[in-house]
């Protein structure tokens, strides 16, 4: 009795190490793409949200002058449209970059255990040729003792 294993990778491993893990950077966008990155880019910057209050701020007296209406509508639709919306794409690029470097790591933890059950499939075939090493030597003497 012979012990026979023979590890067949799953076809995805080879895959993978072609690929790498995917990038943003790595998408076709298109010109339109290209804008949007752009515009995305430079809009998702503080200065963008400073010089949108500065902006803001430029007609602030005018809405002060118009009452209590126009100062909240200036304050909703002027300055917290203008200059929120740069915050909070600053912020979505920060947690994008973080989301960004937690998959690389996931990536990489993925693929040093992949490595890890390689060097198990290879340590466990070291122990199937021992076992069938060991077999062999039983099967011989059980067919010494059995001519004797």
């Amino acid at each position: 009795m012979r012990v026979s294993f023979e590890h067949q990778p799953h076809p995805h491993i080879a895959q993978r190490k072609k690929s790498g893990p995917p990038k943003s950077t790595d998408e076709h966008v298109g010109f339109n793409g290209r804008v949007a990155l752009i515009l995305t880019t430079v809009v998702g910057t503080m200065w963008c949200a400073y010089a949108f209050a500065v902006l803001a701020l430029v007609v602030l007296p005018q809405a002060v002058q118009g009452g209590m209406l126009t100062l909240v509508q200036w304050v909703s639709q002027t300055f917290i449209q203008l200059v929120m919306l740069s915050v909070i794409m600053v912020g979505q690029n920060i947690i994008g970059r973080t989301a960004d470097k937690r998959a690389d790591l996931t990536y990489r933890d993925a693929e040093a255990t992949f490595h890890e059950a390689e060097q198990i499939q290879q340590h466990l075939k070291a122990q199937d040729e021992a076992m069938n090493a060991l077999l062999d030597k039983v099967e011989q003497l059980e067919a010494k003792l059995a001519n004797a």
